[in-house]
């Protein structure tokens, strides 16, 4: 709320109320308490409002529950971040208040529930302190078995009057969470709500209101990551997935079991991820482009079914959604390490694509990419996000759906003859033709992991050998030259260039902002395509005395991540640093202008 643009001033006891342009809200409880829900249903709202939103959350990785946030940044301008300190903070616990009370911007206001917080003298001079009786008031509304079930909504109406939401729309929203469900869930809720809504806030002399939204002029959607990919998988004409469990990647699993009959296609839960990948790559040759997906230590078990399809030159979308690893490491925490394993993973020479959505909106249309390359490359395309994306919900513009739906289904006319690995093919790729086509000169090809001839037939030549390698790399190497160079956001030269992938770039774009202001010349740069690289990046690096990598994700033995790992080595540029964190936790906006300040500092090394 630093940036309240106008005051009404307080007459008569009665709360003043204070325009803002955004603020930063803060629950912290535990997982079963529902502050997901809270944090949705703000989200949502503000979506409906045609504001802008970017929310974070972190749950805890054991099944029966534990401490758990869900911060969520609403804004009536642009928001690139989850922001750097709450300007609220909700604290259902002791260990929530003790816990996250530090998050929370000095002159704050920490809203907790007094009958299981004490507060601490000490920190009282530094924020603003609201006590409400969440639980026993939750108790008093709805009755005493459903507090621990009521008492987020009773705080949603906290913090409904707190921000003088809109609560037409929170109840219209509450009814489509809770109208599915038994009546009285309902009329529970909605209860609950009201009376959290029409509690006087005791010493809370603040009342807020956000300012007037910039109309957009078109209807958006709100949606967190996971769904966004969903959605653009079925849009872009997947109709067959295989998968096994693993978070974050389930939520994809769990929509497109639910859609995909819908449109006439499946989604099979699996034994383990080799079935899933095999399952995928076997839908996926007998016609349209098929999906599987999982996270680090599933990507691992599926690799040696990807380098089948990447010899058999089968198209495949294999969705990661990354966590901290190795092994099943941080489950429920942002990682973003299996950069190498998604380019480099299974063994031989075996190339394949690899794409990193940048934010919500774009895992839709990333979707809609992986499968159009895969159908037209006969390549497994590995789709790139992160726990970040995957679970944090933004407002974006609602898809043409008119313009975007397409159908790949299989062309079943009859050809003369058919090569799939034909050597004289422009850029290495054939027409694909998928089984039950007829082929007027019989010869039917195979398919197989052993290297082959042109129809597919096992060939043990070294020169086939040869051949067939090159025709694979040539095909990426067409590819990469349809990509355009990505923008940089920013002046195109400076002396600083931040480069990112994945859910770094409004957090990047943000520090971009910052740093210009205090007069600093920063721009930024997000690479989505990661697997074949764009042209034109080694003119965009030479624009900037230093090039600064950020990710999420360790320096490795030589002092750089991943990304810049993979830059230094394509571009022998000493100029490409690197900044990288490992403690599962989103990118803060001062932390990057911090860290890369104290590399630029540095010497930079050959």
């Amino acid at each position: 709320m630093s940036a309240t643009t106008t005051t009404a001033s307080s007459q008569g006891g009665t709360p003043k109320v204070s325009k803002i342009s955004e603020a930063v809200i803060r629950i912290a409880g535990n997982s079963q308490d529902g502050i997901q829900a809270i944090g949705g249903f703000l989200a949502r709202l503000a979506g409906r409002s045609e504001q802008e939103v970017m929310t974070f959350m972190t749950i805890p990785a054991t099944i029966s529950g534990g401490p758990s946030i869900f911060q969520v940044r609403i804004g009536s301008g642009e928001v690139l971040s989850a922001g750097d300190e709450a300007d609220v903070l909700l604290a259902f616990y002791q260990h929530s208040y003790e816990g996250h009370l530090a998050s929370l911007r000095k002159g704050g206001i920490v809203l907790f529930d007094a009958d299981h917080v004490v507060p601490k003298p000490e920190w009282e001079k530094d924020y603003r302190h609201v006590p409400v009786k969440i639980s026993s008031l939750t108790i008093e509304a709805i009755g005493g078995t459903a507090k621990d079930k009521g008492k987020n909504i009773f705080a949603l109406g906290l913090i409904a009057r707190m921000f003088d939401l809109n609560t037409a729309k929170l109840e219209k929203l509450i009814g489509e969470r809770f109208g599915g469900k038994d009546e009285s869930v309902l009329k529970n809720a909605l209860a609950a709500f009201h009376a959290g809504y029409g509690y006087s806030m005791g010493n809370l002399t603040d009342l807020f209101q956000f300012s007037e939204a910039q109309q957009k002029g078109q209807p958006q959607v709100v949606m967190n990551g996971n769904e966004a990919l969903a959605f653009g998988l079925i849009a872009a004409g997947v109709r067959f997935g295989a998968g096994y469990p693993i978070t974050p990647w389930s939520d994809i699993m769990e929509i497109l079991r639910r859609e995909l009959p819908k449109y006439g296609g499946m989604f099979i839960q699996c034994e383990d991820e080799i079935a899933s990948a095999a399952m995928a790559l076997g839908a996926s040759y007998a016609g349209r482009v098929a999906v599987t997906g999982s996270s680090g230590p599933g990507i691992a078990l599926k690799m040696e079914c990807i380098g089948w399809g990447i010899m058999s030159e089968t198209p495949l979308v294999v969705v990661d959604i990354q966590r901290g690893g190795p092994s099943t490491g941080m489950p429920t925490n942002v990682e973003q390490s299996d950069l190498n394993i998604a380019t480099y993973g299974s063994h031989g020479d075996a190339p394949r694509v690899v794409l990193a959505p940048a934010n919500v909106e774009d895992c839709f249309y990333t979707a809609i990419e992986a499968v159009n390359i895969a159908n037209k490359y006969h390549v497994p395309v590995f789709i790139l996000s992160d726990q970040a994306i995957a679970t944090r919900i933004e407002a974006f513009p609602e898809p043409d759906l008119k313009k975007v739906c397409q159908d790949i289904a299989p062309d079943l006319s009859p050809v003369p003859d058919y090569k799939p690995y034909d050597l004289t093919a422009v850029d290495g790729t054939s027409r694909r033709v998928v089984p039950g086509t007829r082929i007027l000169s019989g010869k039917y090809p195979v398919a197989t992991g052993l290297e082959h001839d042109e129809y597919g037939h096992p060939s043990g030549s070294p020169k086939m050998h040869l051949q067939m390698t090159a025709r694979r790399r040539k095909k990426l190497q067409s590819l990469a030259s349809t990509f355009a160079a990505p923008k940089v956001y920013g002046p195109p030269e400076g002396n600083v260039l931040l480069v990112g992938w994945g859910s770094t770039q409004g957090p990047l774009r943000e520090a971009v902002d910052r740093s210009r202001a205090a007069g600093d010349s920063v721009s930024s740069l997000n690479i989505r395509h990661i697997s074949p690289l764009p042209n034109g990046l080694e003119d965009i690096f030479s624009g900037f005395n230093h090039v600064i990598v950020v990710e999420m994700n360790d320096e490795g033995l030589y002092g750089y991540g991943q990304l810049a790992a993979i830059l230094r080595a394509r571009f022998c540029d000493p100029k490409i640093r690197a900044v990288n964190k490992t403690d599962g936790l989103t990118y803060k906006v001062k932390e990057i202008i911090e860290r890369v300040k104290t590399v630029i500092a540095a010497p930079a090394k050959a």
